[in-house]
Protein backbone atom coordinates (compact mmCIF):
# COMPACT_ATOMS: atom_id res chain seq x y z
CA UNK A 1 0.00 0.00 0.00
CA UNK A 2 1.11 3.55 -0.71
CA UNK A 3 0.63 5.90 2.27
CA UNK A 4 1.01 9.66 2.03
CA UNK A 5 1.46 11.91 5.05
CA UNK A 6 0.36 15.50 5.48
CA UNK A 7 2.74 16.46 8.25
CA UNK A 8 6.10 14.83 8.90
CA UNK A 9 6.81 15.30 12.60
CA UNK A 10 6.98 12.64 15.33
CA UNK A 11 3.59 10.95 14.77
CA UNK A 12 3.97 10.80 10.99
CA UNK A 13 7.50 9.44 11.34
CA UNK A 14 6.34 6.80 13.80
CA UNK A 15 3.61 5.61 11.43
CA UNK A 16 6.04 5.72 8.52
CA UNK A 17 8.46 3.54 10.49
CA UNK A 18 5.77 0.93 11.16
CA UNK A 19 4.49 1.09 7.58
CA UNK A 20 7.90 0.54 6.04
CA UNK A 21 8.58 -2.38 8.39
CA UNK A 22 5.32 -3.92 7.17
CA UNK A 23 6.35 -3.52 3.53
CA UNK A 24 4.34 -0.43 2.59
CA UNK A 25 5.59 2.64 0.70
CA UNK A 26 5.42 6.08 2.34
CA UNK A 27 5.49 9.57 0.85
CA UNK A 28 6.02 12.29 3.46
CA UNK A 29 5.20 15.96 3.13
CA UNK A 30 5.29 19.04 5.31
CA UNK A 31 4.55 22.75 5.00
CA UNK A 32 8.17 23.64 4.26
CA UNK A 33 8.75 21.50 1.17
CA UNK A 34 10.33 18.14 0.35
CA UNK A 35 13.90 19.43 0.44
CA UNK A 36 13.59 19.92 4.20
CA UNK A 37 12.81 16.21 4.68
CA UNK A 38 15.99 14.76 3.20
CA UNK A 39 17.43 13.69 6.56
CA UNK A 40 14.09 12.29 7.73
CA UNK A 41 13.67 10.20 4.59
CA UNK A 42 17.26 8.97 4.80
CA UNK A 43 16.66 7.90 8.38
CA UNK A 44 13.53 5.97 7.45
CA UNK A 45 15.35 4.16 4.66
CA UNK A 46 14.10 2.27 1.63
CA UNK A 47 10.39 2.72 1.12
CA UNK A 48 10.27 6.38 2.11
CA UNK A 49 10.40 9.48 -0.05
CA UNK A 50 9.55 13.15 0.29
CA UNK A 51 7.17 15.09 -1.92
CA UNK A 52 4.87 18.07 -1.98
CA UNK A 53 1.69 18.12 0.07
CA UNK A 54 -0.44 17.66 -3.05
CA UNK A 55 1.63 14.67 -4.18
CA UNK A 56 1.40 13.03 -0.76
CA UNK A 57 -2.35 13.65 -0.68
CA UNK A 58 -2.72 11.68 -3.92
CA UNK A 59 -1.59 8.42 -2.28
CA UNK A 60 -3.88 5.41 -1.85
CA UNK A 61 -4.40 6.29 1.80
CA UNK A 62 -3.34 9.51 3.52
CA UNK A 63 -2.36 10.32 7.10
CA UNK A 64 -3.19 13.74 8.52
CA UNK A 65 -0.70 14.40 11.32
CA UNK A 66 -0.41 18.14 11.82
CA UNK A 67 -1.09 20.41 14.79
CA UNK A 68 -4.81 21.15 15.05
CA UNK A 69 -4.36 24.85 14.28
CA UNK A 70 -2.63 23.90 11.00
CA UNK A 71 -5.37 21.55 9.78
CA UNK A 72 -7.38 24.04 7.66
CA UNK A 73 -4.30 25.20 5.77
CA UNK A 74 -2.97 21.64 5.45
CA UNK A 75 -6.18 20.48 3.75
CA UNK A 76 -6.84 23.62 1.71
CA UNK A 77 -6.49 23.56 -2.06
CA UNK A 78 -6.27 19.80 -2.46
CA UNK A 79 -8.06 18.07 -5.32
CA UNK A 80 -11.29 16.18 -4.62
CA UNK A 81 -10.57 13.10 -2.56
CA UNK A 82 -12.86 10.89 -4.66
CA UNK A 83 -13.49 8.48 -1.79
CA UNK A 84 -9.87 7.97 -0.82
CA UNK A 85 -9.18 7.39 2.86
CA UNK A 86 -7.89 10.17 5.10
CA UNK A 87 -6.61 8.90 8.45
CA UNK A 88 -7.00 11.64 11.05
CA UNK A 89 -4.37 11.46 13.79
CA UNK A 90 -4.91 15.00 15.06
CA UNK A 91 -5.86 16.15 18.55
CA UNK A 92 -7.63 19.48 18.97
CA UNK A 93 -5.04 21.29 21.07
CA UNK A 94 -4.93 25.05 20.58
CA UNK A 95 -1.76 25.27 22.67
CA UNK A 96 0.62 22.93 24.44
CA UNK A 97 2.67 22.90 27.65
CA UNK A 98 2.64 24.73 29.93
CA UNK A 99 -0.75 26.17 28.88
CA UNK A 100 -2.68 23.22 27.45
CA UNK A 101 -5.86 24.49 25.78
CA UNK A 102 -8.42 22.63 23.70
CA UNK A 103 -10.51 24.00 20.87
CA UNK A 104 -14.26 24.32 21.44
CA UNK A 105 -15.74 21.92 18.89
CA UNK A 106 -19.36 22.73 19.58
CA UNK A 107 -21.63 19.83 18.65
CA UNK A 108 -19.12 18.18 16.29
CA UNK A 109 -16.38 15.66 16.85
CA UNK A 110 -12.93 16.77 15.75
CA UNK A 111 -12.89 14.32 12.85
CA UNK A 112 -16.28 15.52 11.62
CA UNK A 113 -14.67 18.94 11.33
CA UNK A 114 -11.76 17.39 9.43
CA UNK A 115 -14.23 15.64 7.11
CA UNK A 116 -15.86 18.98 6.36
CA UNK A 117 -12.47 20.34 5.28
CA UNK A 118 -11.76 17.35 3.00
CA UNK A 119 -14.79 16.93 0.70
CA UNK A 120 -15.03 13.45 -0.76
CA UNK A 121 -12.62 11.87 1.73
CA UNK A 122 -13.57 8.86 3.81
CA UNK A 123 -12.20 10.05 7.15
CA UNK A 124 -11.09 7.51 9.74
CA UNK A 125 -9.95 8.62 13.19
CA UNK A 126 -6.88 6.61 14.27
CA UNK A 127 -3.39 6.96 15.81
CA UNK A 128 -4.44 9.83 18.08
CA UNK A 129 -4.78 8.04 21.42
CA UNK A 130 -1.17 6.84 21.75
CA UNK A 131 1.86 9.12 21.94
CA UNK A 132 4.36 9.08 19.08
CA UNK A 133 6.91 7.03 21.05
CA UNK A 134 4.23 4.39 21.65
CA UNK A 135 3.34 4.33 17.97
CA UNK A 136 7.00 3.89 17.00
CA UNK A 137 7.69 1.14 19.54
CA UNK A 138 7.15 -2.57 19.07
CA UNK A 139 3.35 -3.09 19.30
CA UNK A 140 3.84 -6.36 21.17
CA UNK A 141 3.73 -5.91 24.93
CA UNK A 142 2.74 -7.88 28.03
CA UNK A 143 2.03 -10.98 25.96
CA UNK A 144 -0.39 -9.14 23.68
CA UNK A 145 -0.67 -6.25 21.22
CA UNK A 146 -1.11 -2.53 21.89
CA UNK A 147 -4.63 -1.37 21.09
CA UNK A 148 -5.44 1.36 18.57
CA UNK A 149 -8.99 2.70 18.26
CA UNK A 150 -10.67 3.38 14.94
CA UNK A 151 -13.81 5.28 14.05
CA UNK A 152 -15.31 6.49 10.79
CA UNK A 153 -18.55 6.82 8.90
CA UNK A 154 -17.64 4.33 6.16
CA UNK A 155 -17.45 0.68 7.22
CA UNK A 156 -15.19 -0.33 4.32
CA UNK A 157 -12.75 2.47 5.11
CA UNK A 158 -12.64 1.39 8.75
CA UNK A 159 -11.92 -2.18 7.61
CA UNK A 160 -9.09 -1.00 5.35
CA UNK A 161 -7.51 1.00 8.17
CA UNK A 162 -8.01 -1.88 10.61
CA UNK A 163 -6.17 -4.17 8.19
CA UNK A 164 -3.37 -1.61 7.89
CA UNK A 165 -3.09 -1.28 11.67
CA UNK A 166 -3.02 -5.07 11.97
CA UNK A 167 -0.20 -5.25 9.40
CA UNK A 168 1.81 -2.96 11.71
CA UNK A 169 1.27 -5.41 14.58
CA UNK A 170 -1.29 -3.40 16.59
CA UNK A 171 -4.74 -4.60 17.69
CA UNK A 172 -7.47 -2.39 16.16
CA UNK A 173 -10.79 -1.85 17.93
CA UNK A 174 -13.61 -0.45 15.80
CA UNK A 175 -15.69 2.16 17.64
CA UNK A 176 -18.14 2.85 14.81
CA UNK A 177 -19.18 6.25 13.52
CA UNK A 178 -17.34 9.54 14.02
CA UNK A 179 -20.19 11.16 15.95
CA UNK A 180 -20.06 8.46 18.63
CA UNK A 181 -16.75 6.62 18.35
CA UNK A 182 -14.83 9.72 17.39
CA UNK A 183 -15.90 11.45 20.57
CA UNK A 184 -14.80 8.48 22.66
CA UNK A 185 -11.26 8.54 21.29
CA UNK A 186 -10.69 12.23 20.64
CA UNK A 187 -8.86 14.50 23.06
CA UNK A 188 -10.83 14.64 26.30
CA UNK A 189 -12.69 11.41 25.58
CA UNK A 190 -12.45 8.39 27.88
CA UNK A 191 -10.28 6.43 25.42
CA UNK A 192 -7.73 9.17 24.75
CA UNK A 193 -4.53 8.47 26.63
CA UNK A 194 -4.67 5.08 28.34
CA UNK A 195 -2.44 2.37 26.88
CA UNK A 196 -4.42 -0.82 26.50
CA UNK A 197 -3.19 -4.25 25.46
CA UNK A 198 -5.25 -6.95 23.78
CA UNK A 199 -4.17 -10.37 25.05
CA UNK A 200 -5.13 -13.40 23.01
Amino acid sequence: MHIGTIGAAAVAQAIATQAIKAGHQVTLSNSRGPDTLADTVAGLGTGARAATRKEAAAADIVLLATPWVAVPKALAGLADWNGRILMDATNHFLSYAPDFRRDDLGDSSSSEIVAGLAPGARVVKVFNTVMAKGLAADPAEHGGKRVLFISGDDANARKTVADLVTSFGFAPIDLGYLAEGGRLQQLGGPLAGPYLTQVN
